[in-house]
């Protein structure tokens, strides 16, 4: 895709930027000459973000995508619009519908009506209008409404994203580095995990690539792993034995209710509809189509889980 010059002052509006995969998407971004609006609910935690461009490249706003004036303010005079925002969890009942679907609608109708030429839709695998995941079918009708509003919008389902700052291997890494089992909830279902610069890498390609205009691309990773196994590989990075712990479905529902109570809510009862189903890659064109050859786990996270090794891995590196 070529480069915007600085005098030509292309616009690229990002929503959900300061986020895992938003902070990837604006460095590219940025790096390919675009001054970029970073759209998220509290500026400050997007300050960060100023550090990958040239000074005033990178200007956050805030916005929220539920106030129609100000995601149009976003969007006006911007040549291209991403659309990052999702949550796995909600803070009050209705969340998922009002940011994943109307909020999607909302972006794309917009976009529309701004004259934007190019929207890139982040979903995931799963997405499923009849699903009992109010996640799930959120996703679904955001991507509706999107294309509904914009029919040449890409939208682009990735499976579990991973890379430095993931909530995924971080987490159960440092619950390996704590705890002495290792609870296993679906064990049998299927993930095919996808680095997070590939997916970054995705949404660059679908703004390069014409052909892309109106498709719907599923991004997952070169392998495919069971929930266990990934587990067992977290295990052996970490240089932990744990127990491994097969939770049953009426244990884990139960646990799920008192957790989605508490601050972090580290598990919902929506989050055990979705890990009843595998997270893979189906019929639909993925990384390939776009040019990107998918980056394996092995590439990336040995070096990030090493700090949950016994000794914080520093006895390896004095060793090396």
């Amino acid at each position: 895709m070529p480069s915007p010059s600085p005098q030509s002052r292309h616009v690229a509006a990002v929503f959900g930027g300061s986020g895992f995969i938003g902070r990837y998407v604006v460095k590219r971004l940025a790096q390919a000459g675009y001054v970029v609006r970073v759209a998220v609910r509290h500026t400050e935690g997007a300050a960060f973000l100023k550090s990958m461009g040239a000074v005033g490249q990178i200007v956050p706003l805030a916005v929220s995508v539920t106030d129609d004036a100000a995601v149009a303010r976003a969007v006006a005079g911007a040549s291209v619009v991403v659309n990052l925002i999702g949550i796995l969890a909600e803070s009050k009942p209705g969340d998922f519908h009002r940011l994943q679907a109307e909020g999607a609608g909302r972006v794309a109708r917009a976009a529309a009506a701004a004259g934007v030429a190019q929207l890139v839709q982040i979903s995931a695998i799963g997405a499923d209008a009849a699903s009992l995941s109010g996640y799930a079918s959120s996703k679904a009708a955001g991507e509706a409404a999107v294309l509904q509003a914009f029919p040449s919008a890409v939208i682009l389902r990735p499976s579990i994203v991973f890379g430095q700052e993931d909530q995924f291997f971080n987490r159960f890494g440092a619950m390996a580095s704590v705890s002495p089992v290792m609870p296993l909830i679906y064990g049998a279902t299927r993930f095919q995990p996808v680095y997070v610069g590939d997916v970054a890498d995705a949404v660059m390609a679908a703004l390069a690539l014409p052909n892309a205009a109106g498709h719907t691309f599923e991004l997952g990773g070169p392998e495919v792993w069971t929930f266990r196994e990934l587990i067992e590989w977290i295990l052996v990075q970490t240089k932990r034995r744990r127990f491994l712990v097969a939770i049953p479905n009426s244990i884990a529902q139960l646990q799920a209710k008192i957790f989605e109570k508490l601050p972090g809510k580290l598990l919902t009862q929506d989050q055990l509809i979705l890990l009843a189903r595998d997270n893979v890659t189906g019929g639909l064109p993925g990384l390939a189509a776009l040019g990107i050859a998918p980056t394996p786990i092995s590439q990336i996270m040995p070096a990030v889980l090493r700090r949950f090794r016994p000794g914080g891995g520093k006895r390896e590196q004095r060793a090396a």
